[in-house]
């Protein structure tokens, strides 16, 4: 379901994303509205889904996880059951930043946060092949990240 907004709502959601701890008052001036317009306005974009909700983000090099490798996953069976028990398992795996079902030459696309290469194998042998359903995976080492950011608008 797309979402129509104003341009009033894309201000505020601009400053959000830049930084979601911005007092209303301040966002308020910001956009060039009163504060209880705005507060009303965030409260729509909550209640309607768009925004979902707001979270420290932590630096991943601060806390010493500097080694990116992106997994191509294959499965052996892609029948509903299957992809669902897949994906509830990849989810109890916190070093999984990220975990995309696609299409192509393989099944999913796993990004995993892990301090070295050492600590990548164990992850790896210890969490990732034993994942229901998997045939087979290849595992591609992140050299630098040239884009990494949160989705805005501005």
């Amino acid at each position: 379901m797309s979402v129509t907004l104003d341009a009033q709502d894309r201000k505020i959601l601009a400053a959000l994303t830049r930084n979601a701890r911005i007092p209303i008052a301040e966002l308020a001036r910001q956009v060039g509205l009163s504060k209880t317009p705005v507060a009303a306005r965030i409260k729509h974009l909550e209640e309607i889904g768009l925004i979902t909700g707001y979270r420290a983000i932590l630096s991943p090099l601060k806390l010493g996880l500097t080694h990116v490798t992106y997994v191509e996953v294959s499965m052996n069976d892609t029948r509903e059951q299957a992809l669902q028990q897949f994906n509830a398992a990849v989810r109890a795996i916190p070093e999984v930043e990220e975990c995309y079902m696609i299409a192509g030459g393989c099944d999913y696309l796993i990004k995993v946060r892990s301090r070295d290469m050492a600590d990548f194998r164990r992850i790896l042998a210890e969490k990732i092949s034993v994942l229901p359903h998997i045939s087979n995976t290849s595992s591609h080492v992140s050299m630098e990240a040239v884009v990494e950011q949160n989705f805005r608008l501005d």
